[in-house]
């Protein structure tokens, strides 16, 4: 067992994560899990696949793949020699068609640009004038139909003058028994949740504008390991949920909140009722920790 190997496996142990639990979060068979703690690389399908494999592991197991292949850059097989030959041929073959293209637009006869041209113009010019057209239809058969509808406009006018008198005293009596209502009412707050900023697999979210702080976390599609950790640093709980598990928590007291999801494929979180979306696909980093800032209720 390799060095790299014996620090992985020992993360895992501490997490309390099997190789059968590690398989169904990182994907990778479980053989291949082992031949990484005990550092037997060439049983492995190529060097690409085992520093992919390796940097899935370490995340999961909530370690730092960069870190990792730095310290261990000699243990690590190195993948400069490794190249796509299929990627590169359509490269290549890309290359050579553009000056072919090039030639084909400078056989094209300027004939046919220049009647593409006036073809279009044309069609603009029969859009306007059919419109013009229409508009000035509408214009004339409406024109007798405008002093009616001034005379009935007139006509509503002096008759709401003459209501006006009679109704006036008890719209001000109505108006002054119809209590107005505090000006805390009305403004409403909405609970809001923004993204601070991002850096590797953390993200720093803000949580404004509610009192409450209830957390929800779900596994559905498979098992995950997740912990939430209170603003003091001490742990709130840790815990490997199964398919269809789930742990909540009330949070409203603390001020700053990390979240720490083993598999966030397989992973919902919830923060008062509604669903968080990740700022980092999960398919760009399979462990993630989340920072949730919260200063209780806020008004505008």
């Amino acid at each position: 067992m390799t060095e790299l190997g014996n620090r992985l496996k020992e993360a895992r142990k501490e997490k309390g994560i099997s190789l059968d639990d590690l398989q169904e979060m990182t994907k990778i068979q479980k053989r291949y899990l082992k031949n990484i703690e005990e550092g037997n690389y060439d049983s492995m399908p190529g060097k690409f696949y085992v520093r992919a494999f390796i940097k899935q592991y370490a995340e999961a197991v909530g370690l730092d793949p960069e870190t990792l292949f730095e310290e261990y850059e000699s243990d690590i097989p190195r993948t400069e020699q490794e190249e796509f030959p299929e990627q590169l041929s359509r490269v290549q073959t890309a290359k050579r068609a553009a000056p072919d293209t090039v030639k084909m637009m400078n056989v094209l006869p300027r004939i046919l640009v220049v009647a593409a041209i006036i073809a279009i113009l044309f069609l603009l010019w029969f859009i306007v004038y059919k419109f013009a057209g229409q508009n000035t239809k509408e214009k004339l058969n409406s024109g007798d139909s405008g002093n009616v509808s001034v005379q009935k406009e007139s006509i509503k006018s002096a008759e709401k003058v003459s209501s006006g008198k009679n109704t006036g005293s008890s719209s001000e009596k109505n108006a002054a028994k119809t209590p107005k209502k505090p000006a805390s009412e009305t403004k409403k707050t909405a609970q809001k949740l923004e993204t601070v900023s991002s850096s590797g697999y953390t993200t720093t979210y803000k949580l404004a504008g509610t009192s409450q702080f209830k957390l929800e976390l779900k596994a559905n599609g498979g098992r995950s390991w997740v912990q939430v950790k209170n603003s003091d640093g001490s742990t709130n709980f840790q815990q490997l949920l199964n398919d269809g598990d789930s742990r909540t928590a009330d949070l409203s007291k603390q001020k700053q909140v990390t979240i720490t999801v083993g598999n966030t494929a397989n992973t919902e979180v919830y923060i008062n009722g509604k669903k968080l979306k990740y700022h980092i696909p999960a398919s760009k980093e399979v462990r993630q920790d989340m920072i949730i800032q919260f200063n209780g209720p806020q008004t505008e």
